[in-house]
């Protein structure tokens, strides 16, 4: 069973799609109403769901008028996404990022879903059996080591 979380997700993602411009502007009350739950389970989806991981930008504006803006990235190429991911890595990523950038490579059709599955069990913290923040900065270099592989390859 869905939580309300995934619901609400996909229901953002169902109305950008449907739009066709890959923006959607939504009043948080309105569409906490819509979904009988608090405004904070809101925030909790958009902070965690439409992250720039996840291939999305987000804008507010607070008030009476205010709004939220959730705007899909759209990559020219593939090499401009895997930059863009190279710089969001950086010296070190948490696990949760990596799959975020990860689940958006599979988004993108750029690897498949046996190759996510491998690269996920490769960075997990399970894997990577050394304390933080080493455990963070091998699993950049990992990661950096992957998308280079994914570039040249594909």
């Amino acid at each position: 069973m869905r939580n309300i979380s995934d619901i609400i997700e996909g229901y953002l993602k169902e109305v950008i799609e449907l739009d066709g411009q890959g923006h959607i502007e939504i009043k948080r009350n309105e569409l906490a109403k819509q979904f009988s739950c608090a405004p904070s389970q809101i925030n909790y989806v958009i902070n965690t769901r439409f992250t720039t991981e996840h291939g999305y930008y987000v804008e507010s504006k607070r008030g009476g008028g205010g709004y939220i803006r959730i705007l899909r990235v759209t990559i020219h190429s593939k090499k401009n996404l895997l930059d863009e991911m190279e710089t969001q890595i950086g010296n070190a990523i948490a696990q949760t990022n990596a799959e975020h950038i990860i689940y958006r490579l599979l988004e993108e059709d750029i690897i498949t879903e046996r190759e996510a599955s491998i690269m996920k069990v490769a960075l997990d913290r399970v894997t990577l059996q050394v304390g933080l923040p080493l455990r963070d900065q091998l699993r950049a270099r990992i990661m950096h080591a992957m998308l280079q592989t994914i570039s040249f390859e594909k």
